[in-house]
């Protein structure tokens, strides 16, 4: 259910080729049917990954790796339904989410339990889950009720809205920051002029992409660039060094999550493109 990855130096990630890049950042094999997969990465202590309940209702527990009773007795939570509909049962209360709804969970909740509707049509729920200091209170995010940022220009093939879930200006979180980014037609760049937040890392989850579409995942350090490729709902780990960006060959989303010391999300250092190296 759970795998470990450790963070990853700079240095060292500069004389990583493309196996070990995959090995430290790439997360793969999501939404395997009535299973749970997740990742917890040392970087900033987050857990991504996926749950994908169809015959079976699925529950988040904690195992050794958390060092907790249960999983949420130390983290916070949030969830965006990328299937059909479904219902997250916290405990004992059910929250129905639709396709594209959200939901946060503060810490505290001792039962999480995941189930579909409609085992023909089943809900996949990703999540990302961070350490927390208080608890806040669960809320359901629909996509209207989520705070969007319109970016980008069709000159630059990148405009795109950014449709932020767990924020600040949408619910309260202890450091946890999640939302998509929906790009419009003929736009295949996301996050493009590059920046890094020193502060925060990120992780990205690619979908909505057709079987033989590649989004080409820019990072590493600025002058020190590395690419992995991404297909279909998978996802990659961006260390607060590391630029994050992507272009695809065709039309995709992603679900953007933060971790780290702060919540403000224009506190990053930009790059210019002749700085990219």
């Amino acid at each position: 259910m759970l795998e470990v990855r450790y963070a990853s130096s700079n240095k060292d990630a500069k004389g990583y080729d493309t196996q070990r890049l995959r090995e430290e950042f790439h997360i793969g094999g999501l939404f395997q049917r009535d299973e749970i997969k997740l990742v917890y990465s040392h970087i900033d202590r987050i857990i991504a990954g996926s749950v994908a309940p169809v015959e079976k209702e699925l529950k988040l527990e904690a195992g050794k790796e958390i060092g907790a009773e249960y999983f949420l007795e130390r983290r916070e939570l949030g969830i965006i339904n990328i299937g059909e509909k479904g219902i997250v049962i916290l405990d004992g209360e059910e929250f129905e989410l639709d396709k594209r709804d959200g939901l946060y969970v503060g810490m505290g909740i001792k039962d999480v339990v995941f189930k579909s509707v409609d085992k023909e049509n089943p809900a996949k729920f990703y999540i990302n889950s961070a350490p927390a200091h208080t608890s806040y209170p669960t809320v359901k995010i629909n996509i209207k009720d989520a705070n969007p940022v319109n970016l980008g220009s069709e000159k630059e093939l990148n405009k795109r809205t950014i449709y932020q879930y767990v924020h600040p200006n949408v619910c309260k979180s202890c450091q946890l920051l999640m939302g998509m980014t929906l790009l419009e037609e003929g736009s295949v760049w996301n996050t493009m002029p590059a920046h890094t937040h020193d502060r925060r890392m990120e992780v990205y989850f690619y979908f909505d992409m057709d079987e033989d579409a590649m989004v080409f995942h820019m990072m590493g350090e600025p002058k020190e660039t590395r690419h992995i490729i991404m297909r279909n709902e998978e996802a990659v780990i961006s260390p607060s060094w590391s630029i994050h960006s992507g272009v695809g060959t065709k039309k995709y989303t992603f679900i953007w999550g933060m971790v780290g010391e702060n919540q403000t999300f224009t506190d990053m250092d930009h790059i210019d493109n002749k700085d990219l190296l």
